[in-house]
């Protein structure tokens, strides 16, 4: 299949580009990570005012959507600028909401999802932690064969990206519903935005290595001109430029094995993404100071987030 983006789909992409290059969001990250959400719910309201959120919102609830095509274009400018927060979760919950059919909490909290006033997360089944959930206005859990609302949290955990907070969701509370057409939408929506995030988290760790690689100097030449270096960046370009065809016909079909096989190719070429990018930074690239350790963890969080590399490949095998 052979998929091109039109030019309103392009522009979307680039003012959203725009848009978070001038926030400051490596700023933005370090204070979600402290656990000073103001500035990310800041950004949150901006986003949601460029209609990332609506994406994934019918428009009887004020969304615009559903557009799975152009919530993975803005999830993959999400992952690009590393923004915090349950972004992932948010849309995941708005899918959910919608598959419930005409209920009250659909009524209540669709508007607010697509308006940037509720930020919500999910602890999907087989989790131990809901992401952001002390961030969040709406807290969904798994259990006993079915989703509730949670009525608070447990405590908060490291997590391998500083600014994915994972805390213990509360016990069980309202039941939200039985229905597996509802879970399934839950995890495909959370899937594709999840795939688009880990493949802009590549793309910018490979943007920030080849600048590098072209400041850099040993034995007087810049080391972006050393060939086993070029081989290094060729193969990391070449497994996201496989991985993005795949995103885009996930997108389209929103079929299990679709969504899996694209969680499993962003996922991998971003952790690749990031195993080259510190090797080429050097000592430099473990230290906190340096942004680019914002992108280096959360391509090793997302890589097992919303479906590990070996639940993935079952999933396209079955």
């Amino acid at each position: 299949m052979r998929f091109l983006l039109d030019d309103e789909q392009r522009e979307f992409a680039r003012s959203l580009d725009a848009m978070l290059t001038a926030a400051e969001v490596p700023s933005v990250v370090r204070s979600w990570g402290a656990g000073e959400f103001g500035p990310g719910r800041a950004l949150w309201s901006r986003l949601a005012e460029a209609g990332v959120f609506a994406l994934a919102v019918p428009e009887e609830y004020e969304g615009v959507g559903p557009l799975p095509v152009e919530l993975a274009l803005a999830y993959v400018e999400l992952g690009r600028h590393a923004v915090p927060g349950p972004v992932v979760e948010t849309v995941s919950v708005a899918a959910l909401l919608a598959a419930t059919g005409d209920s009250a909490h659909a009524k209540q909290l669709l508007p607010g999802i697509a308006s940037g006033a509720v930020m919500a997360t999910v602890k999907a089944p087989g989790g131990p932690y809901a992401l952001d959930a002390e961030a969040a206005d709406f807290t969904v859990t798994f259990a006993d064969g079915a989703l509730h609302t949670c009525a608070r949290h447990g405590p908060v955990h490291r997590s391998a990206d500083p600014a994915r907070r994972l805390a213990e969701p509360g016990a069980p509370a309202e039941l939200l519903t039985q229905d597996r057409a509802a879970f399934a939408a839950t995890d495909a929506w959370g899937t594709l935005a999840a795939a688009a995030q880990a493949l802009g988290v590549g793309r910018a760790l490979l943007d920030r290595t080849v600048a590098y690689v072209k400041q850099r100097k040993q034995f007087g030449a810049e080391i972006g001109t050393f060939q086993a270096v070029k081989h290094q960046l060729a193969d990391t370009l070449l497994k996201l430029e496989f991985a993005t065809p795949l995103l885009y016909s996930a997108a389209l079909t929103m079929s299990r094995a679709d969504l899996a096989a694209a969680k499993l190719t962003a996922s991998e070429a971003a952790y690749h993404a990031s195993r080259t990018a510190l090797q080429l930074h050097g000592a430099i690239g473990y230290t906190e100071e340096l942004d680019l350790s914002l992108w280096i963890r959360k391509a090793q969080a997302l890589r097992t987030a919303w479906g590990s590399p070996s639940a993935c490949r079952k999933r396209v095998l079955a």
